[in-house]
Formats: structure tokens, sequence, C-alpha cells
């Protein structure tokens, strides 16, 4: 959250989690932040926090391009 005249504005970043064991992995798809958890949630709360920390002091950006999610195939 960032304070903009006064006002709280929020902002929706894109998170994959995967299951690294014994960790669940959250991954910021926006930004370059990863964090890991015992579960999901704690990967994802963990990541919140992340994230603070990498946008504390900074203006977070007035929009984000969302990022292009797709699959490749490779031969097995």
């Amino acid at each position: 959250m960032t304070q903009v005249a006064g006002t709280i504005r929020n902002m929706k970043f894109t998170v994959a989690v995967t299951h690294e064991a014994p960790w669940y992995v959250a991954r910021c798809l926006d930004v370059d932040v990863v964090s890991q958890g015992e579960t999901v949630d704690d990967a994802v709360a963990n990541l919140e926090e992340a994230l603070g920390f990498y946008f504390e002091g900074e203006d977070l950006p007035d929009s984000l391009e969302p990022p292009i999610i797709t699959t490749v195939l490779i031969p097995a």
C-alpha cells in the first residue's frame, strides 16, 4: 500500500506458487521478488512482506503491464 493525497492505494501483483519440497515458493511475476513458506498461505504472506521491503521508500508504479503467461511443450 502507498499513500496518495491522504488516501491509501493498493496495487495488485500476479503471484505463482510452486511446491518445492519441503517448501512452497511464491514468485511475483510482475517484479523479481521471491519468498517461501511451509504452506501456500505462509509463502504468499511472506511474499507480501518481501514486496513491502522491495518497495520500501519507493513509490509503487502507477500501473503494471500484466505478465504474459503461457506454456511450452518440449519433446520427452
